[in-house]
């Protein structure tokens, strides 16, 4: 991931405390150390985000569907050589979830940790997924855990501390059906990065390395297909359905298995969109530069 990062351009001065962080806190746990599927690309997030990590900050990722908040998450915590618990919120989850319940083993009543607690005792990175799906009465316990004291009260078995190696990082997308505003004293506690849709250049690297049989002019034409859906999509003639990077490769993935190119789109970005009129509009889009009979050897070196 480093060589990774100075390929990106990060400051080495900002790399030497990455460094730094990882022999002060060694990972010696049993827990494995995360290891992202996708790299985020993009120096000035990166170059964000590392900062507020090395400065002890919790950090708030915020951007609409196709932005990498997740991708970027684990990147960090690979990075920095820490496991990550990822808690996907919604809106029935508890303090009790997140904390932990009594458990009734070997006739006798424990305390079974949530995953915020090993989170926070372990000293790992606590991805925070759609934070604003949950309650603000449930979020309300992880107050003290996210300002100066960086404590957790666990009613019944006292306080624990958080190992100093603890990160949190939120994500969250004002689109998505559920989602509420963060509370004042929430938001206060977190650092606030927005990230930007995947520019062209870091999308066509992203295929480029995930794919390397794909050729240069393979790449620019679905790096194309998807400017013009993210087009569709800003001028609301479709909805955010269809600008999904995971389908995508998704649809890559499948091409290198060799189905056609377009059946391969209609699995992966079509058929995300159950509105008919709306499909059309996708699949009309996809036409205009993807012919039906194209086969996958077009694409393909």
């Amino acid at each position: 991931m480093r060589e990774f990062w100075q390929e990106q351009g990060l400051r080495e001065s900002l790399l030497a405390e990455v460094d730094r962080y990882r022999q002060q806190y060694p990972w010696q746990g049993k827990r494995l150390v995360a290891k992202p599927r996708y790299r985020y690309y993009g120096r000035e997030v990166l170059e964000q985000a590392v900062t507020a990590i090395v400065a002890g900050e919790n950090l708030l990722l915020v951007g609409p569907k196709a932005t990498g908040k997740n991708v970027l998450a684990e990147n960090l915590a690979a990075a920095f050589g820490r496991p990550d618990w990822n808690i996907s919120f919604h809106i029935n989850m508890d303090s009790a979830y997140l904390l932990g319940t009594d458990t009734f083993r070997n006739g006798a009543v424990e305390f079974r940790p949530g995953p915020v607690y090993e989170c926070a005792e372990a000293g790992g990175f606590g991805v925070l997924d759609e934070i604003n799906m949950a309650r603000n009465e449930a979020l309300a316990v992880l107050h003290s855990l996210l300002d100066f004291r960086r404590i957790l009260d666990v009613p019944g078995y006292g306080r624990l501390q958080l190992h100093p190696a603890t990160r949190f990082i939120a994500t969250m997308n004002y689109g998505y059906a559920g989602t509420r505003e963060l509370n004042e004293a929430l938001t206060s506690r977190f650092v606030v990065l927005q990230l930007p849709p995947i520019g062209a250049d870091d999308l066509e690297r992203l295929m480029g390395a995930e794919f390397p049989r794909l050729t240069a002019k393979g790449r620019r034409l679905l790096v194309e297909l998807f400017a013009d859906l993210q087009q569709k999509c800003e001028n609301g003639e479709i909805s955010s359905k269809s600008v999904d990077i995971r389908g995508l490769l998704d649809a890559i993935r499948l091409m290198e298995f060799g189905l056609g190119v377009y059946p391969a789109l209609s699995m992966g970005i079509i058929h995300k969109c159950f509105d008919e009129s709306e499909r059309e509009l996708v699949r009309d889009t996809v036409a205009l530069r993807i012919p039906e009979k194209m086969e996958p050897a077009a694409l393909f070196a």
